[in-house]
């Protein structure tokens, strides 16, 4: 399916040449910045030097003092405190994070993930019933239970508290915890809103060692967890985030912790210099597949290893946990794909919901991208687990998945997620209502353009506009992720210069080399795009978008476009 270039709004053209001006730098560069709400010469230094300092006062998050307080009591009286988290990433590395920082200082603790087959999202009363049964009295939930009123009064019940740590956003009532630490409380006065579960542990643990005076090193220790929960979760990588991004990536690198070590040797990525993208497609999917094949805790079991030997061979384990799940989404997404293809009813739909028994739970989500990326629509996939039929939901760019699922909340068992990706359990006998009614809110609302697949490009530029000194400023905005995305460009009145070649073992790839009105030669590469090749020979012109990326080979470095998209003129 073709996408359409489309350009951002630029920014105030005084603003930029001001800005050009007191960094020397070139306007298009510039111009970027301002995209990204840097507009002045601070706002400049914060974002290409972040500092620790940066970070804001964890004191101002609603029920911090709260927390503190409960964990303080914990730790005089010797409570067992449990810390317990989701199985996904972001929830191991929490509980990662949050479990060997209390453990330097508090020895009765534990962890506890929760079964994706047996207890299903967040906190479970299995969960609670295993801190009672070990003499628990304080839980501290991670990146869950913000919707856990229910559980939290089971555990009242039998004498644990909790404090949650979540980022999700909440329902209409709190849980009755000690502490709910949640920057997306109406009522929390927090400045930055877009933490991971992660990142709010860390902040629980950056005003715990404050309070206690305890080495803030002790705690940066971690920030490789808190990149990779970050990159994971699809956090925008701004403000604070940022700031943890910036020098989690810097430990990641330098100095990781033993199991992260064990994993970038597993992956292949020792010695690389890791950015945003190898988090998110080379070490989290490591992480996940524990929890999505067999149990997340053995991914927790990993992240705490104190000895490099025993995390080799549980990273070995962990990658072959990886391979299954690669497996399993393959050959379920094919299935998948061949049920819509087979019926005109579903083809034909606004929305994709489609049902399989059969199906791993561990990988619906990821089906769903898949589907999502084919037709370009709100999608959702579900199997069965413990009795229900539950699964995964995707969207499209700007359209509210969650909206959509809300507005069937009485048919539902249990929900839960955000505007482009949630999860949802339902009974049986509720499936059909349900999948009509979906349909029927995506007919409604969802926009003609919102049914368009896009390329978003930053600003328009010539091929004679980059530079190695072009590229090295962009370097610098690292790093990049959503909210400062890897800068995309676009170039009109392109042309081929009769050298560009389809490429790959099935010839599926472009190896392009490009022209424009400039003169400038650009090669470049266009995966899984060898089916423009016959109207890049026959166009005159055409307009394409790519962001730049270094290119070595034989030692030779140069700067080469990753081809975004194509477009051709109709009247062409």
């Amino acid at each position: 399916m073709q996408k359409k270039i489309i350009i951002k709004s630029q920014g105030d053209p005084q603003i930029i040449k001001q800005l050009a001006d007191e960094l020397s730098i070139d306007e298009i560069s510039a111009n970027l910045l301002t995209q990204r709400s840097v507009k002045t010469f601070e706002d400049a230094r914060s974002f290409f030097r972040p500092e620790l300092d940066d970070l804001h006062d964890p004191y101002q998050m609603k029920d911090m003092d709260k927390a503190v307080a409960r964990l303080d009591k914990a730790r005089t009286q010797n409570e067992r405190i449990l810390v317990y988290g989701d199985y996904d990433v972001d929830g191991t590395t929490s509980v990662a994070l949050v479990y060997s920082f209390l453990k330097e200082i508090h020895s009765n603790i534990d962890f506890y993930v929760p079964n994706r087959y047996k207890e299903g999202y967040g906190i479970s009363k299995q969960g609670i019933d295993y801190a009672a049964d070990t003499d628990t009295s304080l839980i501290i939930a991670l990146d869950c239970g913000i919707k856990a009123v229910e559980k939290v009064l089971y555990a009242k019940q039998k004498g644990i508290e909790f404090i949650i740590c979540d980022h999700h956003t909440p329902g209409d009532e709190l849980p009755a915890a000690v502490a709910v630490l949640d920057p997306k409380r109406p009522d929390c006065p927090y400045p930055f809103k877009e933490l991971s579960g992660c990142g709010v542990g860390f902040k629980f643990m950056q005003a715990y060692s404050h309070r206690n005076s305890i080495p803030f090193e002790n705690l940066t220790n971690y920030l490789d967890l808190v990149v990779i929960s970050i990159a994971s979760d699809i956090v925008p990588i701004i403000g604070e985030n940022r700031t943890l991004a910036y020098f989690g990536l810097i430990k990641l690198n330098e100095n990781p912790l033993i199991g992260i070590k064990a994993i970038k040797k597993i992956a292949g990525i020792e010695g690389k210099d890791l950015t945003i993208s190898d988090c998110v497609f080379r070490i989290g999917p490591r992480i996940n597949a524990a929890g999505r094949v067999q149990s997340g805790s053995e991914a927790v079991k990993l992240l705490i290893a104190s000895e490099y030997k025993k995390a080799y061979e549980q990273a070995l384990q962990i990658d072959e946990y990886n391979t299954d799940r690669k497996n399993l989404d393959q050959t379920i997404t094919h299935e998948a794909l061949r049920l819509i293809g087979n019926s005109a009813e579903l083809r034909n739909r606004m929305a994709t919901v489609i049902y399989n028994k059969d199906w791993h739970k561990g990988v619906v989500g990821i089906v769903a991208s898949r589907l999502t990326e084919t037709y370009y629509r709100p999608t959702i996939v579900l199997t069965e687990s413990n009795g229900f039929v539950t699964g995964s939901a995707r969207s499209v760019a700007d359209f509210d998945l969650y909206a959509a699922i809300e507005s069937c909340r009485d048919l539902l068992e249990n929900f839960g997620g955000h505007k482009y990706a949630a999860g949802l359990t339902i009974k049986h006998e509720n499936l059909d209502e349900f999948i009509n009614r979906f349909e029927t809110f995506v007919c409604k609302n969802i926009s003609e353009e919102q049914q368009i697949p896009v390329v978003e490009a930053d600003v328009k530029i010539t091929f004679a506009d980059i530079t190695p000194k072009f590229y090295k400023t962009l370097n610098q905005f690292a790093p990049f992720g959503p909210g400062n995305m890897t800068p995309v460009f676009v170039s009109e009145h392109v042309r081929d210069t009769g050298r560009t070649t389809s490429v790959g073992q099935s010839h599926e790839h472009l190896k392009v080399n490009f022209t424009d009105q400039t003169g400038v030669e650009i090669s470049g590469i266009g995966f899984s795009m060898a089916h423009y090749l016959k109207k890049i020979r026959t166009h005159d012109s055409f307009t394409v978008s790519y962001s730049i990326e270094e290119n070595i080979f034989r030692g030779v470095s140069s700067l080469q476009a990753r081809i975004r998209e194509i477009n051709f003129k109709k009247s062409e």
